[in-house]
Parts: C-alpha cells; sequence; structure tokens
C-alpha cells in the first residue's frame, strides 16, 4: 500500500470538535477514494459510502429539504444495516459534483456536528452553476496531487530515515554521501518517467516494467479525453482536446510561455476568447498547473501576477511523458535530461513545487532573462533555476544578482551536483532537492 502525505491531514481534521466537512479534491485517478476508504474504515465505528456516479439513485436523498432532521432520516432507511452512531460515523460522498444538492447539504451536516462527512469530486468546476448555496465556511477543501517524489521513495522501499538524512543535508548546506546522492538522482530519473499516479506507481513497483507503465499512462491520458467527450459542452469539447494535445509542444519551445498561436494558429486576441474556457476546463478537471509570470519580482509577489501570461505544465510528469513520441523513456535513461528543451525536468519540478506552495511564478524579460521559478520562501523572494544540461552557466541568475535587488536568494538545481555555495551567492544542489523547498 502506497502512503500518502494526505492521510495526517485527515487525521488532524478527526481530531478537530467542531469541525467542518471535508472536500477532497484532485483529478480522476489520484487516489481519492482508495485513501478517503481506507481512512473511513479504519477509524470509523460506523461508515456510510455513496459513489454518485455508480450509484445514481442516491441524488434523490439530497431532493427536496435539506435540514439536518430530514437528512439523517433518509440515511437511516436508505442504510437500514449502517447505525448512526453520533460522533462515530463517517459518510463519504464520492463524485459530489455528480450530486450538486449534496454540495449544499454540507451545511446542515456541519452545523450539526453527529456525523463526520467526507466528500471527493474530480470536475467540480463544471457543477458550479448548479449548486444552489455553497456551504461557504462550513466546508474546507483540500487537494490532492499524483505522488511527490518523497511519497514515490516511500513506495520503493526507501526508509524515512535515509530521507530525513539528504532533507538535514539540504537545511544545513552539507554534502550528501556520494553513494546515497547517486542512488537518489537515479530515483528522481526513475520518477520522471513513471510519474506519481498510484495505479502506474503500484505497477512500477510490482513488475520493474516502463513498458507497463507507459500503456497505463496512455490509458490515462486516453481517459481525461473520454472525460472532455463525456463531460464539456459541445461546443467546447474540441478546443479542451486541442488545447490539451497542445501542452507537449508549449512545453518543447525555448520559451515555454502558453501562446494561444500554438493552437491551429490562432491569434492572441482571438485565442484567449475561443480558448480560455478550454484552460479553465483543464485547470478545474484538476489535470494542469499553471504558473504566472511576474512583473516584477518583488513583494508580495502574488500583487505582480501578470493573469494574462503563463506557462501550462502537466500535473503527472509520468502522463506528459506518455503524451510525447516514442522513445523519449530511452532518451531520459540515457541521461539526456535536457530532452524537447528541458521540458520534462521543467515539468517534474512544477509539479513538486505546486504541492507546497499555493502559486506557481516565473520571472521573464524579453526572452532574454528567465528564471523559471520566483518564490516567497519565509519572506524572502528566491528566485530559482533548473538546469538539465551540461551547460553551468547562470546569466540568468547572475543578471538577477546585478539588477534586482529585491530579490536575495539564489538557488540553482543541476545535475551531477552535491551541494556547495559559489563565490556569488548561489546554492547549488542536485536536481532532486527541489523536493524541499
Amino acid at each position: 500500500m502506497l502512503e500518502r502525505k494526505i492521510v495526517k491531514t485527515l487525521l488532524d481534521w478527526k481530531k478537530e470538535e467542531k469541525k467542518p466537512c471535508l472536500l477532497v479534491r484532485g483529478a480522476r485517478q489520484v487516489g481519492k477514494t482508495y485513501i478517503i476508504d481506507k481512512f473511513a474504515r479504519d477509524h470509523y465505528k460506523s461508515y456510510i459510502y455513496i459513489n454518485f456516479e455508480l450509484s445514481p439513485e442516491y441524488k434523490t436523498i439530497f431532493n427536496g429539504n435539506l435540514d439536518i432532521r430530514t437528512l439523517m432520516m433518509k440515511l437511516e432507511v436508505t442504510f437500514p444495516n449502517n447505525k448512526i452512531i453520533p460522533h462515530k460515523t463517517i459518510l463519504f460522498l464520492d463524485e459530489i459534483q455528480s450530486c450538486p444538492n449534496a454540495r449544499t447539504a454540507l451545511k446542515s451536516f456541519a452545523l450539526d456536528g453527529r456525523i463526520d462527512v467526507i466528500s471527493s469530486g474530480s470536475l467540480l468546476g463544471l457543477y458550479y452553476k448548479e449548486v444552489s448555496s455553497y456551504p461557504v465556511g462550513y466546508e474546507r477543501i483540500v487537494d490532492l496531487y499524483p505522488l511527490d517524489f518523497e511519497e514515490f521513495l516511500w513506495g520503493i522501499g526507501i526508509k524515512k530515515d535515509v530521507v530525513q538524512y539528504v532533507q538535514e543535508c539540504f537545511l544545513k548546506q552539507e554534502k550528501v554521501d556520494e553513494y546515497i546522492l547517486k542512488q537518489f538522482c537515479e530515483q528522481f530519473k526513475m520518477y520522471m518517467l513513471v510519474g506519481g499516479m498510484p495505479n502506474v506507481v503500484n505497477q512500477y513497483i510490482k513488475t520493474s516494467s516502463l513498458t507497463k507503465t507507459l500503456v497505463m499512462q496512455k490509458a490515462i491520458v486516453e481517459n481525461y479525453l473520454l472525460d472532455v467527450v463525456k463531460y464539456a459542452e459541445t461546443t467546447n469539447k474540441q478546443k479542451i482536446i486541442n488545447t490539451f494535445n497542445s501542452i507537449p509542444m508549449q512545453l518543447s519551445k525555448n520559451n515555454k510561455k502558453f501562446l494561444y498561436s500554438e493552437i491551429f494558429q490562432e491569434k492572441s486576441s482571438v485565442g484567449e476568447r475561443k480558448y480560455g474556457t478550454a484552460i479553465e476546463w483543464l485547470k478545474d478537471a484538476g489535470i494542469i498547473n499553471f504558473c504566472y509570470n511576474l512583473s516584477e519580482p518583488a513583494l508580495p509577489l502574488t500583487s505582480n501576477i501578470r493573469q494574462n501570461c503563463f506557462k501550462i505544465y502537466m500535473k503527472d510528469t509520468g502522463l506528459l511523458v506518455a503524451m510525447l513520441e516514442e522513445g523519449i523513456q530511452k532518451a531520459i535513461l540515457d541521461e539526456n535530461l535536457y530532452i524537447n528543451q528541458g521540458a520534462l525536468l521543467e515539468n517534474i519540478c512544477a509539479s513538486e513545487l505546486a504541492t507546497r506552495h499555493d502559486k506557481l511564478m516565473y520571472f521573464e524579460r524579453k526572452s532574454k532573462l528567465e528564471i523559471d521559478f520566483i518564490l516567497n520562501l519565509a519572506g524572502i523572494v528566491t528566485a530559482i533555476e533548473v538546469k538539465s544540461g551540461n551547460n553551468k552557466q547562470a546569466k540568468s541568475l547572475n543578471s538577477i544578482i546585478q539588477n534586482y535587488k529585491t530579490v536575495t536568494r539564489y538557488i540553482k538545481f543541476e545535475r551531477d551536483c552535491n551541494i556547495y555555495k559559489d563565490n556569488k551567492n548561489i546554492e547549488h544542489y542536485p536536481l532532486f532537492m527541489i523536493m524541499f523547498l
């Protein structure tokens, strides 16, 4: 069984006295149902499970009055074998996006407090108009992502104390033992190929076969496209598919800014109007990460975001690999990490950062200066460069040091590197250590 960090979040939530309902949000097949189901079985005496997609007849429970007395009676007559024990019962509403009234009912459950309620959803943004009243203040949203690199390491059997040792080296800026460093670098390369979709990771652990994992990844990509066909509005279907299919090409450019002109040669003004909703659909479905350009690398960073200038990354790098041409797996195994202009490496770093930071941001000036990521780390504006090739120069970081005094910390993640700080105060770390930011 794969260990996931979100379990601690669930346990902490369970301990709260007056708690809101919990909504676990994430793309399809990131493991929401499995994790919540196991948590419910392990930690509650009574458990009621409703999947609104597999059992749409249960939607009628949430028709009519949504006061707690009515809801409790309906649950009792619908599930007579599942006795409701106050404070020891959990209700799991799976695929809640398919029953907007159930989302509204969360307020009643939270106010009453006798049973704990967790819901999950994959395409929540698609049904926002159908929810008559959102349970603001009575619902806490938690995002579930594909496995990050640390969870991947746990899954393949790397002990937590070994990961902790490496993290301490990062924090203290001390060199890592060369043997351990090499092993982590190798596993990061495998993680780039396998990605973090739980079923894919389990297949890799079980068989060590990249061929079998690739088949599973392609199937997930195909299922995402089928979701578009099934759930998107008719006028939007092809636009979403075109946008989704353009992502590998967008990331393979030297300048990875998302350009509408790359989708059927659309002009920017026309493209934004035509494809803006398609991009939002993919974001709502939990498939992509946004990384916004900053007008200035200065605090507060979010006030300097340029909403119409961004990059788009896949949330799971393994799926991005599956969308590329044949032979990419071998190229990465052969240490060609700079394939497709470093698209895969930049994507995996974006994925690692997205699980730990609310917004991804970068800084670019007239294509001559580009910093891959800008973060606010404990109030310090930090410039981050990711280098996968043999070119060790840091022209953009040097330019930032010289011209932007608002940035006071500089980090470079690169291959074939142990930890050190150079005479320009730039911190150098191996690529996989992006997980410790």
